[in-house]
């Protein structure tokens, strides 16, 4: 089992609702307005300076086919999206318990 976080600019969030509707993933937990920065990338932390936020969708896989699917996606979305900053972080973590 894994356990996986999508980290993303807040203005994603139609595109990745659309993605997980694509693969029939209806289990997430998601967390709005996040403030951070990521390595090499503007900050996010909703003031003047560094304006928007984060989202974060954490996403608990049982079976590695859809995990697999979702990356693979996330690539592809990736890939149309110029700015760097901008593009979706996966982190993927095992995962060894669900009670």
């Amino acid at each position: 089992m894994k356990i996986v976080f999508l980290v993303y600019h807040d203005i994603l969030d139609d595109r990745i609702s659309k993605l997980l509707d694509e693969l029939k993933i209806d289990f997430f937990t998601e967390w709005e307005n996040v403030k951070g920065k990521g390595h090499s990338t503007d900050a996010h932390l909703g003031s003047r300076t560094f304006p928007g936020y984060n989202s974060v969708r954490m996403i608990a896989f049982q079976e590695e086919k859809i995990l697999l699917e979702l990356t693979k996606k996330v690539l592809n979305l990736n890939s149309e999206i110029v700015r760097e900053d901008d593009k979706i972080r996966l982190f993927q973590i095992p995962l060894e318990k669900i009670v």
